[in-house]
C-alpha cells in the first residue's frame, strides 16, 4: 500500500513538473530577445548627473586637490567610452537633426543595428582634453547630464530636439516662504550648444540590438558660481514630445543637486 501511495505522488509531481516546463517553454517562444514583448510606456525618462557626489551634493575646496580629484576620476571613467578614436571605430557618422530609423524588413530582423557616434570632443570645454581637471581646480566645474535609455522613445516632433536648461531650485525657508539661489548661480555654458540632445541618437532599440549604442550627453559648466556657499541647482529636459515629470518622481525629466565650491583665498 505504501509503495502505491509513493508511486502515485511521484507520478503526480512528475506530471506537475512537466506541465510547468511546457508552460515556460510556450511562454518563452512569445518573447523577443531584442525587444520587450510587453513594455510600459515611460512618458518621461529619468535624468542623472555625473559626478553624482554623496546624496547629489558636490562639495570641494579648490586649493585641496584631494577634495575634487574623485570627481575628475569619475568623469574620466564615465567619458572613456566616448573617446573620439573609440567612437570612430565602433559607430557611424549619422546625419544630424533627424531620427535614425532602422526598421526591420518583415520577418527579416535588422540586427545588430548601427549606432551614431557621440564623440567626447562634442563636450568642448567639458570634454577633458582641453581641461584635464574639468574646471574643478579653478572653481568652474563641469557637470555631465544624461537621460535614461527608453526603447523606442522619440523625444521630439517637427524636428525640434529636446534640450536641457538649468537654473536655481526653489526651496522652502518658512511655512509659506520660498527662496532660490539665482543670484549665486552665475553664468552657465552648455555643451553641445544650447544643451541639445540631437535627434539622430533616437530611437534606442535596446542593449542587444545596439550593442555599441552611446547615449548622448550634455555638459554644463558653471563659469562664476558664488564660492563658499551652498547653491541649489535644478536641471530639466525641455521637449515638445515629453511631458513634464510628476512631483512624485524627482528624477523624471529633471535632476536637482547641491553644489558648494569652497575657496581659502
Amino acid at each position: 500500500m505504501h509503495c502505491l501511495i509513493l508511486l502515485f505522488y511521484l507520478a503526480f509531481y512528475v506530471f506537475l513538473a512537466c506541465l510547468f516546463a511546457l508552460t515556460m517553454y510556450v511562454m518563452l517562444q512569445t518573447l523577443d530577445d531584442h525587444r520587450p514583448t510587453y513594455q510600459d510606456r515611460l512618458a518621461t525618462p529619468g535624468m542623472m548627473i555625473r559626478p553624482r557626489g554623496d546624496q547629489l551634493e558636490l562639495t570641494y575646496t579648490m586649493q585641496y586637490t584631494e577634495t575634487w580629484e574623485k570627481y575628475v576620476h569619475t568623469l574620466n571613467n564615465f567619458l572613456s567610452p566616448y573617446n573620439d578614436s573609440v567612437q570612430s571605430q565602433k559607430n557611424i557618422a549619422c546625419k544630424p537633426d533627424q531620427y535614425f530609423i532602422q526598421e526591420d524588413s518583415g520577418s527579416l530582423k535588422n540586427y545588430p543595428k548601427r549606432s551614431c557616434q557621440f564623440k567626447r570632443s562634442i563636450l568642448d570645454e567639458c570634454s577633458g582634453p582641453l581641461n584635464p581637471y574639468y574646471g574643478y581646480n579653478i572653481g568652474q566645474p563641469c557637470i555631465i547630464i544624461k537621460l535614461n535609455r527608453v526603447i523606442g522613445m522619440l523625444p521630439g516632433k517637427d524636428k525640434q530636439a529636446p534640450f536641457v536648461t538649468c537654473g536655481a531650485k526653489k526651496y522652502k525657508v518658512g511655512k509659506d516662504e520660498w527662496a532660490d539661489d539665482a543670484e549665486k548661480l552665475g553664468v552657465l555654458e552648455y555643451y553641445p550648444p544650447n544643451g541639445t540632445f540631437n535627434l539622430m541618437y533616437y530611437p534606442y532599440y535596446g542593449k542587444k540590438s545596439q550593442v555599441n549604442y552611446s547615449q548622448p550627453l550634455v555638459a554644463i559648466k558653471f563659469v562664476n558660481i558664488t564660492k563658499n556657499e551652498d547653491v541649489n541647482v535644478e536641471c530639466r529636459i525641455n521637449a515638445n514630445n515629453i511631458p513634464e515629470g510628476s512631483e512624485r518622481d524627482k528624477f523624471a525629466g529633471r535632476i536637482s543637486f547641491k553644489l558648494r565650491i569652497n575657496s581659502i583665498e
